[in-house]
């Protein structure tokens, strides 16, 4: 009997899953395209790269909308405060009718995995707190509240139950102070992580943002292979938003630098300079070769041979081999008496003896130094 196959087995894991949608997107797309789009980019990098300093992953994004897990709640919602902080700071220079929002929502819950994505009631939840959230504001589940609620960072505005769509039991919502604009009054025990701990005013606290040109000075140097730049923002920007990223940022291009700046062993690099020049001259029929080496490595590790061979072609030049092999044994022999002779006559004679013999050349080249060295 024939088994159907059985679907491969979906992973299944508890996350922290980050919901952000840019609030009015297709009024902006309305009134000036380019000018949306261009704010979109800006927005995500800043978004994109606080994600990945807390060591999130963006499993979704589709036009204006993230996705993001976090193994820890803690993260997600420091993150989802630095990114709210971020686009509030990046709409200072810009007009109020391009500025935008972002609506965040944050939930815990069981996720199934397939191929990177995420799906399951988890993400439909956060996907639903994003919608309740106020413009550049965050909500979260009741999980989320009650993980972080004993560190004492945060206060929220509990919402009561929601219903929402496509999910079947009504949610439990709470809206994190001090971000949106008409924020109902909270004591907030400690600062968000990151944030300046300034004293909230009397209408309720106030998250401290950015200064102005924290965001400038960032896209300045975000691509710098300088790891001083990413130090000059940390002095200036201890708590900053990007202050994770750029600490990264600057310890690995100090790790690259140290790397690359170490220098050979100085005897690997002679030993490696003296093997490459004797590599270059072994096979040479030149003796000034060979000195040159004997020269610049008088002790070397070839300098034996160097000698050896540098005396073997001298020799081989100062001996002529004649150039016909089948010379005449006779006349060979009377090339040996007087080849080493200073007497111009014994070469003349040589010449007389064998006008074209194998040797013709060189006697006549003797004769001529011998007349110009008398």
């Amino acid at each position: 009997m024939e088994h159907a196959l059985e679907a491969p087995r979906l992973e299944r894991r508890l996350v922290a899953i980050l919901a952000a949608d840019i609030v009015g997107y297709s009024r902006h797309m309305e009134r000036d395209e380019a000018a949306a789009l261009a704010t979109l980019s800006r927005l995500r990098v800043v978004a994109d790269e606080l994600i990945a300093s807390h060591k999130g992953r963006i499993t979704g994004t589709a036009g204006d909308s993230i996705l993001a897990e976090f193994s820890s709640v803690v993260d997600a919602l420091d993150c989802a405060v630095k990114i709210q902080a971020g686009v509030a700071a990046s709409g200072d220079d810009q007009p109020p009718e391009q500025r935008m929002q972002f609506r965040i929502g944050v939930n815990v819950g069981d996720v199934m995995v397939k191929d990177g994505d995420i799906f399951g009631d988890g993400v439909n939840i956060a996907a639903r707190l994003e919608t309740l959230a106020s413009p550049g504001g965050i909500c979260v589940s009741r999980g989320v509240r009650d993980h972080v609620r004993k560190m004492g960072r945060y206060a929220f505005e509990d919402l009561g139950e929601q219903s929402v769509k496509n999910i079947a039991q009504p949610i439990r919502a709470f809206r994190l102070h001090g971000l949106e604009e008409g924020a109902p009054d909270a004591a907030m025990s400690d600062p968000p992580l990151g944030l300046a701990s300034t004293p909230a005013p009397s209408s309720g606290p106030a998250v401290s943002m950015p200064a102005p040109f924290e965001l400038p000075f960032w896209d300045t140097i975000k691509e710098s292979k300088d790891p001083a730049e990413f130090t000059a923002y940390l002095e200036q920007y201890p708590n900053g938003v990007f202050a994770a990223l750029a600490e990264a940022r600057r310890d690995a291009l100090m790790a690259e630098q140290a790397e690359a700046t170490v220098p050979p062993a100085p005897e690997q690099d002679l030993a490696t300079m003296e093997l490459a020049f004797w590599e270059s001259i072994k096979e040479s029929t030149d003796p000034a070769e060979f000195a040159a080496y004997l020269v610049q490595y008088p002790d070397g590790s070839f300098a034996a041979l160097a000698d050896t061979r540098r005396r073997a072609l001298m020799e081989a030049k100062a001996t002529p081999v004649p150039e016909n092999p089948a010379a005449d044994e006779t006349e060979l022999t009377f090339w040996d008496s007087v080849k080493n002779s200073d007497n111009p006559a014994m070469y003349t004679a040589y010449l007389e003896k064998y006008p074209h013999g194998s040797f013709a050349s060189l006697a006549q080249a003797r004769i001529e130094e011998l007349a110009s060295a008398g």
